[in-house]
């Protein structure tokens, strides 16, 4: 009952944001007069060319297979795809090898407008969270790496608090130097932009951040206007910044650490 109350104001928070524009293209599928579920997020496990290992560990160690995945997806509501782009050769072996096994398992979400490579990876962000919220009516939107581990049942009950904040993007906040050395592996071309004393904004570490539905598809309607920075995480959290969003600082997601009831871990 109050899962409903808290989807009910969340639905009316969405359509008085219209006018804001935080609204996509996505119009939820009917049967009749009862609408098909919603799921409560969907977790992007952002992995490339050359990375099965990574992708097979993870299906190892937390990502459930076959069957198993979509009963996560029917029963906790919890939709779970690596996101992987095209190869700039398109219908290469790389891009022969991801259908294949995307045939096999069945768990990928390929983003067939970008070019796959690791210099883009901020561009590719950007277009898996447009995509997500264009492809999946859910309330929740995550990106992860695929280094990492999530404990599921603790995320779906964090999420359970923030239902009531149609606007909210939720990580372990940092800020940090801006580094204009090019030959640093953080190097930020447009490290004068962040001013004299070139220290990043607050933002949600980029191993793992989570943003609401309406903030995925503000991102999905202004992709071309987004400007994108050399590290995903800054780019978001410089989107994020200028809009009416609630920062959630949320130690759980640190995941580079592994606190008591903490939610992702590196594996």
């Amino acid at each position: 009952m109050q899962q409903g109350k808290r989807l009910a104001s969340l639905e009316m928070e969405l359509a008085a944001a219209k006018h804001e524009g935080f609204v996509g293209k996505y119009t939820p599928e009917t049967n009749g007069t009862h609408s098909r579920k919603k799921p409560l997020i969907v977790i992007g496990i952002m992995s490339s060319f050359g990375r099965k290992n990574y992708r097979d560990a993870v299906r190892k160690s937390w990502l459930p297979t076959g069957s198993m995945l979509k009963k996560l997806e029917e029963e906790k509501g919890i939709v779970v795809r690596f996101i992987v782009g095209r190869s700039a050769n398109r219908g290469d072996t790389f891009d022969r090898e991801i259908d294949d096994e995307n045939r096999s398992t069945k768990d990928f979400l390929i983003l067939d407008d970008h070019i796959e490579s690791d210099e883009e990876l901020p561009k590719k962000t950007k277009s898996f969270f447009a995509n997500a919220a264009e492809t999946f009516d859910a309330a929740f939107y995550a990106k992860v790496n695929d280094d990492i581990y999530i404990n599921v049942d603790t995320l779906s009950a964090m999420l359970e608090t923030h239902w009531d904040k149609p606007r909210v993007y939720i990580g372990c906040m940092k800020s940090g130097e801006v580094f204009s050395d090019s030959t640093h592996k953080w190097y930020e071309p447009d490290w004068w932009k962040f001013g004299d004393g070139k220290s990043y904004f607050r933002h949600a570490s980029g191993e793992m951040f989570v943003i609401s539905r309406a903030v995925a598809q503000f991102i999905s309607i202004n992709r071309s206007l987004l400007r994108t920075y050399a590290h995903d995480d800054v780019s978001v959290g410089s989107w994020m910044i200028g809009l009416a969003v609630k920062h959630v600082n949320e130690a759980k997601l640190c995941c580079s650490s592994w606190p008591s009831g903490a939610m992702c871990s590196a594996l």
